[in-house]
């Protein structure tokens, strides 16, 4: 159990680094919280700060994903654990929320959407592949970027059930993309509630 609470613990850590706010206070002069939605992530980040800020943000929030992943798994290595897929299942659920609750920043963070999309391509890039092509099927045609965030979290763990392959870890992968799932959509809560009401923010 030490080692399961111990990478945890630094994948929630190395979530907890929001670097939308850091970008955005180093080179646009304001926390993106206090911006647009307020959400500190790189779509609130692209409307308030621009597409460099945005970009950066985008491919950091996305390396946490990974750096958490390569890191659960090098401790269950070297450790000679006996389930490392548990290791790597703990990292990516607990580098997300602490994502959505950084704990160097007030607690106030993300959805999670691009480091949940960096621990997918660690554990599964032929998954993550596909979630990310419809998402941005999805956002194109809708132009709502929390639609294709959704429907790509919501199709994991549906896929998880027919694809086997590519793993980092052989294990059963199931229940840990409902989990997944399960956080990235509470973590939009309020973009599914303006969704039914229409009146969700779309991309110029």
């Amino acid at each position: 159990m030490a080692i399961e609470v111990f990478v945890g613990i630094i994948a929630y850590l190395i979530g907890s680094i929001s670097f939308s706010v850091i970008f955005t206070k180093k080179f646009a002069g304001f926390d993106v919280r206090d911006k647009g939605s307020k959400n500190a992530g790189s779509t609130n980040v692209l409307r308030t700060a621009g597409k460099g800020v945005a970009l950066l943000t985008l491919i950091c929030d996305i390396l946490k994903g990974v750096v958490a992943i390569y890191i659960a798994k090098f401790i269950g290595d070297i450790s000679d654990f006996e389930h490392i897929e548990i290791l790597v299942q703990i990292a990516a659920i607990f580098v997300v929320i602490g994502h959505t609750f950084p704990i160097f920043f007030g607690f106030r963070g993300g959805k999670g959407v691009a480091t949940s999309l960096g621990v997918l391509f660690v554990i599964n890039w032929q998954i993550a592949l596909i979630c990310l092509v419809f998402a941005l099927i999805l956002m194109v045609l809708t132009r709502i970027v929390s639609i294709g965030s959704i429907a790509a979290a919501i199709l994991f763990p549906v896929l998880t059930l027919f694809i086997s392959e590519n793993y980092i870890e052989p294990g059963d992968y199931k229940i840990f993309g409902i989990i997944l799932a399960l956080i990235v959509c509470f973590n939009h809560r309020s973009n599914i509630s303006r969704l039914m009401k229409g009146k969700e923010n779309s991309l110029k």
